[in-house]
């Protein structure tokens, strides 16, 4: 790993404090505008929501050990020198009847604290999800301490924001009086709220409980990442898994890697609460997200010019420039292997060829001993805004290639299909060659080009470069032609 230069984008520059029914967490952010990375992270289980569910007032050693949490959070920033910090308080304090003079306290300690409305809490979660995801059409759920948020998503924006009472605090009473009865006050909710989906739409599915049940769920199906943010799952499958887990008692859980004793103990609830609203709003599919309100409080204050970059390019970008490698090299290696590209190749893939590209352009620089991990390691493992698990499965495919290997991990078949892994491996191919033949150099690029000339595949070189070709670029090059079905030659 390379070292963190000081001009570094990775410094700290924002802050979020999100003071929940819960906990009340503080990040900080870095990294590029448009897929900011979290530096730090922190929380502590205030529950707030607690005595809010039990006689409406926040309980005074809950407010207590939040204040104290606030305290520090302020003091921190201030050491660090951050200065755009933003405070958002959400159903606990909304809900609560002292909840006002709670905020008086905050303000105190010098922070600036936003109540959010039912329905704005509702709208900030959905942006967070449309930032991850820039063309999330369906509902978005955001499961929270003390309430449940729902709300329709398109890439036109978000409408029919609501707020329900359902949070994980609650759920334990709601449940006291049987699984009919709390299905039955969980559908009354939704017909109170005049609340409908369109069969078979996503549900976006937001909150470190509903992440907790994605990660026993990818145990479940034995998947090959286990960040949940962006795991996929088909509602009927969802809905098998969710049923048998909200019939186990907290004590017969299996412990899960990330997920504390307290998540573990709410999963049933939280299980119990998502199959009878995959009964209700009858998706096909859900999808998790770790972005959320926080990520809209971000996605709210970005620039026009900003939301439009895409959040995997940009990312990747910030991440390969730490191991030297420009954006701009890797547009023109990217832009020079082109026609690398399987006549079938999937449509809209050129943003995923780019980020492919910068990847493998960065293996390059990383000590060869540790080059053979990392294809699991940054494809899979690394959070990607923006990158569907067969995104990522491609990008693992590539990055294999680009060592020269043509064997690919069995796990890879279980996320994407074998024309999309073919695909990522002529990318991978094509990236090995330029790396080799013009060492990622303009002059190199710009005197030579790929092409497919019927069932040829030629790279014309000029003469002054020619000296450039050698034994390891023509077997590079017929490795690549072959892969493509053409026969390799140079001009």
């Amino acid at each position: 790993m390379t070292k963190t230069p000081r001009n570094s984008p990775y410094t700290p520059s924002r802050a979020i404090i999100d003071i929940g029914s819960n906990t009340v967490r503080l990040v900080i952010y870095g990294g590029p505008a448009r897929a900011p990375d979290v530096l730090h992270n922190e929380k502590i289980t205030a529950r707030l929501g607690k005595g809010v569910a039990e006689n409406g007032k926040l309980g005074g050693r809950a407010s207590a050990a939040a204040l104290a949490s606030l305290a520090r959070y302020r003091t921190l920033l201030d050491l660090k020198g951050i200065t755009q910090i933003d405070v958002v308080a959400t159903a606990a304090v909304r809900d609560a009847e002292n909840g006002p003079a709670f905020l008086d306290q905050i303000r105190s300690l010098g922070l600036s604290p936003r109540l959010l409305s039912g329905e704005e809490e509702a709208v900030t979660s959905a942006h967070g999800v449309i930032g991850a995801f820039p063309a999330a059409t369906g509902v978005v759920g955001d499961l929270g301490g003390g309430s449940l948020e729902l709300v329709d998503v398109d890439p036109a924006g978000c409408r029919h924001g609501i707020s329900m009472p359902l949070g994980t605090l609650r759920l334990p009473g709601l449940r006291a009086g049987g699984e009919r009865a709390f299905g039955q006050t969980i559908a009354k909710a939704l017909k109170r709220a005049s609340w409908r989906a369109a069969p078979g739409s996503t549900l976006y599915l937001v909150g470190g409980s509903l992440r907790a049940f994605a990660r026993h769920a990818m145990i479940v199906k034995a998947w090959p990442i286990d960040d949940p943010h962006g795991f996929e799952i088909d509602a009927m499958a969802a809905q098998t898994i969710a049923k048998a887990l909200a019939r186990k008692k907290p004590d017969m859980l299996t412990p899960i890697p990330g997920i504390s004793s307290a998540r573990l103990a709410a999963l049933p609830d939280t299980a119990a609460l998502l199959a009878v609203l995959i009964r209700s709003l009858q998706p096909g599919r859900l999808v998790f997200s770790s972005w959320g309100l926080r990520e809209g409080v971000l996605w709210d204050s970005m620039a026009p010019g900003v939301r439009m970059q895409d959040p995997l390019v940009a990312g990747a970008a910030a991440f390969t420039d730490e191991y030297g490698i420009s954006a701009g090299t890797a547009a023109m290696v990217a832009g020079w292997t082109a026609p690398a590209s399987l006549p079938d190749a999937p449509p809209g893939s050129e943003r995923l060829r780019l980020a492919a590209s910068m990847l493998c352009l960065a293996t390059a620089m990383v000590e060869p001993n540790l080059r053979g991990d990392l294809a699991r390691e940054w494809a899979l493992r690394k959070r990607w805004i923006g990158a569907s698990p067969s995104d990522r499965a491609m990008l693992a495919a590539a990055m294999i290639a680009n060592t020269g290997r043509s064997d690919l991990p069995p796990e890879l078949g279980l996320l994407a299909t074998p024309g999309q892994l073919r695909e990522a491996q002529a990318w991978g191919l094509a990236v090995r060659l330029c790396r080799r033949f013009s060492g990622s150099t303009a002059q190199g690029i710009g005197g030579s080009a790929l092409r497919v000339d019927g069932a040829n595949l030629v790279l014309e070189v000029k003469p002054q470069i020619a000296v450039l070709v050698n034994e390891g670029v023509e077997r590079d090059l017929k490795s690549l032609a072959a892969h493509l079905g053409l026969k390799a030659e140079v001009r």
